[in-house]
């Protein structure tokens, strides 16, 4: 297997007296974040050609998997994203003056709204998606489907007991 930059940092981290299971963690953590970054470069390039942040695109992903009429209330879509309330706002702000969203009375809760995708904004989510699915495609490009699974399942096997613990 050819050694990759995070190799580079092992021997560092055996000199300064690291035991080798923080050195697998460590490796195991840079490479992650080495793939995160790589992947969201490549979906940030392609999304700029449709005009959208990676912030929209994952509102409007997250509007589109909702069941129809494709629509959430501001603190379910904080919530799933991750967001605080303020960062939301500003990103459906931008998209509801782009025509991708709408607000719409909640009949039920009169203190809140929902938000809800346009007919525009489904189409710009389904461009957003295709996208996406273009840069996982070049960025993973001529390495094996078997490789791909076998790393997914064993990430899947690290994330599963780490999932559970909550950091502040």
């Amino acid at each position: 297997m050819k050694p990759d930059e995070i190799d580079a940092l092992t021997p560092l981290w055996k000199e300064v007296g690291m035991s080798s299971s923080l050195i697998a963690t460590l490796e195991l953590g840079k490479r992650i974040t080495r793939l995160h970054l790589l992947f969201e470069q490549a979906i940030k390039v392609e999304l700029a050609e449709l005009g959208l942040t990676y912030a929209e695109f994952d509102v409007l992903m997250t509007l589109n998997r909702a069941a129809p009429p494709y629509r959430m209330k501001p603190s379910e879509l904080s919530k799933a994203l991750l967001l605080t309330s303020g960062g939301i706002s500003n990103v459906l702000q931008r998209l509801m003056a782009a025509g991708y969203v709408e607000r719409e009375a909640n009949a039920g809760d009169a203190r809140s709204r929902w938000v809800q995708l346009t007919d525009e904004g489904r189409r710009v989510a389904e461009a957003g998606l295709e996208a996406s699915s273009r840069a996982y495609t070049d960025v993973t490009a001529g390495i094996p489907e078997e490789t791909m699974r076998r790393a997914a399942d064993a990430l899947r096997e690290v994330l599963a007991p780490m999932s559970r613990r909550r950091y502040r």
